[in-house]
Parts: C-alpha cells; structure tokens; sequence
C-alpha cells in the first residue's frame, strides 16, 4: 500500500505533483516536476522519489525552495542537473557543516544529526548549486515559466515558487498543517516568517500546492482558511507560553514544557528547537512589555499570577 501512495501523481496545467508516500508526510514530501517546450524543472526532490528512481525522467534543473533536509533527499538521483537555490540557502549545499549551520544543533543533538543527513537523506554536497538573490525566472519554453519569490522565516533563503501561466503555487514549508509554522533553527525567523505569510495571501493564484501533508487545493477560499488557521497556531503558541509564566521561568524549563511539540514526542532535536522558537516569543513579548526579565535568564508575565 505504501508503494502504491508513493506512485500517486496529478497533473496541474505544465506541473505534475508527485506524491510522497503517507500524504507527503514528514520525512517524505510531495515533488513537483514542471516540464516546458524546451527544458523541465523538479522543484524540491524528496525521499518519495526513491520510490520512483526506475521511470524519473531526466531534468535540467532542480530547485529547492530551501535548504532542508527532506527538500533535497532526492537531489542525489539527478547528478546532471544544473542545481539551484537562494542565495541565503546555499552555504547548506556547499558542505556537510554548511547545512548543520543552518540548524545550529548542538551537542549532544549535533552528532547524531549529522549521521542521519547522510545514511537517512543522503546528503551529498553540490558544490556546484547556483544562488540566486531577489526573484529569480526560469524560463522553460512555450510560455510556462517558474518564477522563485522568496518568502523567509522558515530559512532565511525559503522562497514560494509560482509556476505560470497555469497560476500554481507551490508554498514549501509553508505548508498549512496543524503543526503550525516551524521557526525553530539558527536561521528561522518568527518575525519573517509571519511577514511571509501576510505576503503569500496577496499572491494571485488559482492552485496551492504543498511539500507535506496536504498536497493540492483548488479552491482560494479553502487556502485562506488554512492559511488562517496555520497562522493562528503561533498566536496559540504565545498565548500558551503568557500563561506558563504566570510564574517565573527560564529559557531552559519553557523549553521543557514543550509548547512546539507535544510533551513526550520522540524528536532528537525537540529540545534545541523549543529554546530557538520560544525565545522569539519572549524576545517579542519583553520588546512589547508583556513579559519581563526579572532575574538573568528568568522570565515572567506580569499581572498572570
């Protein structure tokens, strides 16, 4: 049955979305292969694609819409292709210890993480990956087009990718799950990310396509609920950490308390993402006077208690 999920595909005007299995769902993740008159594109090759390596067409090139692991999984079957990402990302395709930059883990959570881009994602290097700033257009022929807009937060190169002129848009890691927005790595921004969001409602389009979960919506009022509701969950986050320091805590015991994943959840790097993530918040919460520091390294809400 997991085979079968794999192998599922749908058409969307010159793009063809090629399924992960379980619905894309972490590590897997939904590809997008977009073929023009003279040259096609695979945007984000993921592990799905092992799936599939003995009917994958050739490509020209491949684009991330970021530099993640479960992004570029799959970059490895297309040695070929000319590579590209922004430029913000590349540093994580030019050496192992460029990528674990972009994570910030430390020990005892860097060791490990190291081991599993290799044997679990099959992280190689390209050297070779072109950057590129700003909006970037790859013309593939016959009008069908894929134009890169960067869209940060969730990296600081992570870009929406709109494929034309068929109006679909594919949103990366923004991608509307229960989970929320994720902003927990060294180069996440919580700030950009939710500026990110603002700017990915105003994009017309008349298809969304997402790397996890979800897939493909048709329907622009069904995105913006989605998209709401996905935003709402870092509102829900801050709210829930106000309330968590009614009483004094440190960065150390909030990330303890687990208000990204729940308590509990088998995730390595759990903890290293908590304290980036909540640390936004409280950064913010103390620049609006909703929360104060009132001993070094221990916050608190006043008027909670």
């Amino acid at each position: 049955m997991a085979e079968a999920l794999a192998l599922e595909s749908r058409r969307v005007g010159a793009a063809t979305v090629l399924f992960g299995p379980r619905g894309g769902k972490y590590p897997d993740g939904n590809s997008v292969l977009v073929r023009g008159r003279e040259e096609s594109l695979l945007i984000d090759p993921s592990l799905g694609l092992l799936a599939r390596r003995g009917a994958l067409p050739q490509v020209d090139h491949a684009l991330l819409s970021h530099c993640h692991e479960d992004h570029l999984a799959g970059l490895f079957l297309f040695p070929d292709a000319a590579c590209h990402v922004h430029e913000a990302d590349r540093i994580g395709l030019q050496s192992l210890d460029g990528m674990l930059a972009i994570y910030g883990f430390a020990e005892p959570v860097e060791a490990p993480w190291r081991r599993a881009l290799v044997e679990q994602f099959h992280y190689a290097p390209r050297r070779d990956a072109r950057g590129f700033a700003g909006e970037r257009v790859f013309e593939l022929g016959g009008g069908v087009r894929v134009r890169a807009i960067p869209a940060p937060g969730h990296t600081r190169g992570h870009c929406v990718l709109l494929i034309e002129p068929d109006g679909a848009l594919y949103l990366g890691d923004i991608d509307l799950s229960s989970f929320g927005p994720y902003y927990g790595d060294a180069w996440s921004c919580l700030e950009d990310f939710e500026k990110s969001l603002a700017f990915v409602r105003g994009i017309e389009a008349r298809t969304w396509i997402t790397f996890h979960h979800i897939g493909v919506i048709d329907d622009r009022a069904a995105f913006l609920a989605r998209l709401d509701r996905y935003a709402a969950v870092i509102r829900d986050r801050e709210d829930r950490l106000l309330a968590y320091l009614a009483e004094p805590h440190t960065i150390a015991e909030v990330a303890a308390h687990r208000f990204v994943y729940r308590p509990g959840d088998p995730v390595a790097f759990a903890d290293p993402v908590e304290r980036r993530s909540m640390a936004q918040h409280i950064e913010r919460l103390c620049a609006q006077g909703r929360v104060k520091e009132v001993e070094p390294g221990r916050y608190v809400a006043p008027g909670r208690s």
